[in-house]
């Protein structure tokens, strides 16, 4: 475990295809996003190097490093970094175990689980242990930026396949709803292919996913999203996808 700073060297680990579609341009932290402070906890020295010179290329301050769960809660008492960015899966204490003695010792750092697991035997515990992000490893630069930001601003950020994760653990039996748009007239604004791209939203598919099951571009899709959330006045995909679950549009177990 390094808990200072050591110098950056060939990008790795995390950088990958972004989940929820083509990659954005990635924007410019303010002076006031400058300031984050990171700390970053990995049991390989590739992706924690990587993750290193990424992020202090943004301006981002990644103050320290952990190897284990262990490590992890120990530098973030010490160090008091603004967001934790922690893998599960670590020798000897896991990152789970790692989220819980954070909060249980009253820490409110931001902590934003980045793992190579979408199921909900790994999503639940972290989210039930403290986690307010949950990221796949193959997620794109801009959606790991991003995430920290929001996360330090106090708003959750979970990859699809986590909200899909989420919403299929907590779903009850699916209802008796024989027509979605009948008993929901907001659903009537939404063309028939807006309905279809709720609807997947709702069993977490990526963007990149949606195009190829409607076979329509990414570009199309991401216009498709957007109609939909300012129909229905919501926020993000994570709004959506619930909203699709809630009236009866998706059920996220299929």
């Amino acid at each position: 475990m390094t808990a200072g700073a050591e110098p950056a060297g060939p990008s790795g680990g995390s950088s990958g295809g972004d989940p929820a579609g083509a990659e954005p341009t990635i924007a410019e932290p303010t002076i006031a996003e400058r300031a984050i402070r990171v700390v970053v906890a990995d049991d390989h020295p590739v992706v924690r190097q990587g993750l290193r010179s990424f992020l202090e290329t943004l301006g981002f301050a990644v103050v320290g490093e952990a190897s284990s769960g262990e490590d992890a809660a120990r530098v973030v008492a010490e160090l008091r970094p603004d967001v934790l960015l922690t893998d599960l899966v670590m020798p000897g204490v896991d990152g789970v175990e790692a989220i819980r003695r954070i909060r249980a010792a009253g820490d409110e750092v931001g902590i934003i689980v980045l793992t190579s697991f979408s199921g909900a035997d790994q999503v639940i515990p972290a989210i039930r242990a403290g986690a307010d992000g949950y990221l796949l490893k193959d997620s794109g630069p801009a959606t790991l930026a991003d995430a920290i930001r929001a996360v330090h601003r106090g708003e959750p950020m979970l990859a699809p396949e986590a909200t899909a994760a989420v919403m299929a653990k907590v779903a009850g039996p699916p209802a008796a709803v024989p027509d979605p748009v009948a008993t929901n007239p907001d659903l009537e604004q939404l063309t028939a292919r807006e309905r279809e791209v709720l609807a997947a939203l709702g069993r977490g598919l990526s963007n990149r996913q949606l195009a190829g099951e409607l076979f329509i571009s990414e570009k199309t899709v991401k216009t498709h999203v957007s109609a939909v959330l300012s129909k229905l006045h919501l926020a993000d995909r994570t709004q959506a996808a619930l909203y699709a679950v809630r009236v009866g549009l998706a059920d996220p177990r299929r």
